[in-house]
């Protein structure tokens, strides 16, 4: 049973070390972060900055053009957020469900539509930031906190008799859920764009003129629906921790 063991743990060794691709890696400290994912993430943003900087900057009460543009896209994300929070608690958390949003759509976008593969590295290679398994943990874990968060504000310590409603019986699953919410938004995002950019590549490589273009497009309408489902399930989990538990 011992040999068992540590034949298990070389095992769960081996495959912690498997990495999928090359890296750009940036020492700090002891610890080392992947470079193209930062240099990517801070493109994305400083796009974002820009374009909320141009779009509020001349504000006008009869919006046209970009202004109008840009009101219609605040009133889509606060629609999401008071859909799945409610009417009452959404404001607050429309910051949070749009800044989400439009990270990983831009992510996205910038992943399909930019061909990074013109720009070379010392090593790796530049990519969407959320072809980075990291990233889209990181982005999970964000919501799981903001959930947690958001049930302790709204019920305090009754939040947690959420865990055995509506039997006790069912306190370990409805912890295991607690667990399952981070690991499906970040490995569903993560696996889709992922999937997206080696199915282009592929088809770049077989047949390099024609073919790749309307599977970019699909890849942008993907993209999008890959954006619009964490960011929906972000609010959907922020309103359900915000319910009335143990409050009858």
């Amino acid at each position: 049973m011992y040999y068992q063991n540590i034949k298990l743990m070389d095992l769960f060794a081996l495959i912690s070390s498997v990495e999928v691709g090359k890296h750009l890696y940036w020492t700090i400290g002891n610890y080392k972060i992947h470079g193209q994912v930062f240099l990517v993430s801070w493109l994305v943003i400083a796009v974002l900055i820009s374009l909320a900087i141009v779009g509020t900057r001349n504000l006008q009460r009869a919006p046209q053009k970009f202004q109008n543009f840009m009101e219609f896209i605040l009133e889509f994300l606060q629609d999401i957020a008071k859909n799945q929070i409610g009417e009452h608690e959404y404001r607050f958390w429309v910051p949070y469900i749009a800044t989400i949003f439009l990270f990983i759509l831009g992510s996205n976008w910038a992943g399909a539509l930019i061909p990074w593969k013109l720009i070379s590295l010392p090593e790796g290679e530049l990519a969407a930031p959320t072809n980075d398994i990291n990233t889209t943990v990181a982005l999970s874990l964000l919501t799981s906190i903001a959930y947690f968060y958001a049930g302790l504000n709204k019920n305090g310590l009754g939040y947690f008799s959420r865990y055995i409603e509506p039997t006790p019986v069912l306190l370990p699953i409805n912890i295991l859920e607690d667990f399952t919410k981070p690991l499906s938004l970040s490995f569903r995002l993560f696996g889709n764009i992922l999937a997206d950019e080696l199915v282009v590549s592929v088809f770049t490589l077989l047949v390099p003129i024609l073919v790749p273009l309307p599977v970019m497009i699909l890849g942008l309408f993907a993209s999008s629906i890959q954006a619009l489902i964490f960011s929906t399930l972000s609010a959907a989990y922020i309103g359900e921790a915000m319910e009335g538990h143990g409050e009858e």
